[in-house]
């Protein structure tokens, strides 16, 4: 005899009926910053930009020097693109289409950041090091820019400049954008 319990003798099911569903996946849109155009955005690049931007940078650290004056810092460190090329800082936003498919509806989205206690370990230990060489570079590339115009290489370092100015956050704290 065996121990084995067995039960009512199991029947091939039918298929499932055909379920037409159609699922697709949030769309994922970047807008543009926002901003005067290019010609006055050079101007004031040339003329108060550079020398705003370094004077911001060194105010940023100085109140970064206090646990108080850190928010603050941190609100000029994300400033910084805006004050040296007056570029707004672009959104992120998530497309979603109503059910009957006739109206698209944009949101604004945060992205999901990383828990603050590993955001401010790594502040503590590297970021606020590393994020003044990251912006030093990064200001160095900028004025290059500035004060050598007419040579090719250093038109090319201006994006990479505030390219770098853009990701300080996440350089400094692990932000994500």
């Amino acid at each position: 005899m065996s121990d084995s319990v067995q039960g009512p003798p199991v029947q091939p099911s039918a298929p499932p009926p055909n379920v037409n569903v159609n699922v697709q996946a949030p769309v994922i849109v970047v807008a543009p910053p926002k901003g005067p155009g290019i010609g006055i955005r050079a101007v004031w690049f040339l003329f108060i930009g550079w020398w705003l931007a370094g004077l911001v940078i060194a105010i940023a650290y100085i109140c970064a020097v206090t646990v108080i004056g850190l928010p603050f810092a941190f609100y000029l460190f994300n400033r910084i693109p805006t004050v040296l090329t007056l570029r707004g800082r672009s959104q992120t936003y998530q497309a979603t289409t109503s059910a009957d498919g006739r109206t698209t509806y944009l949101n604004a989205v945060n992205i999901p950041q990383r828990p603050m206690w590993q955001r401010a370990v790594w502040f503590i230990c590297i970021g606020w090091w590393f994020g003044a060489i990251w912006m030093l570079v990064a200001y160095v590339f900028c004025l290059l820019a500035c004060f050598f115009c007419w040579l090719i290489l250093p038109l090319g370092l201006l994006p990479l400049g505030l390219m770098m100015f853009d990701r300080t956050g996440g350089v400094m704290t692990l932000m994500r954008y």
